[in-house]
């Protein structure tokens, strides 16, 4: 535990990670579902700093699910087109 986190009742602010940016298209029906359940997210309390965030956690569950093989919900999807 950090002294100065256990003091003010704080977490310590996490480590920065290199980041690059990538670009990507969407829907703009995609994109503004992703906005507004972002939006929503911050007005419920939840601690996410911005939108990448939230793109970069949706995109490890993704990942997450297609290391699952036959049995990823991703690739069902994808079978069903």
């Amino acid at each position: 535990m950090d002294p100065v986190s256990v003091a003010t009742g704080r977490p310590a602010p996490k480590p920065a990670v290199p980041k690059r940016k990538a670009g990507f298209y969407f829907s703009e029906t995609l994109l503004d579902r992703f906005t507004r359940k972002f939006h929503q997210l911050k007005l419920d309390g939840v601690s996410i700093e911005n939108k990448s965030d939230l793109a970069e956690v949706a995109l490890h569950f993704a990942l997450d699910d297609l290391d699952r093989g036959e049995a990823s919900s991703l690739i069902k999807q994808f079978n069903r087109r």
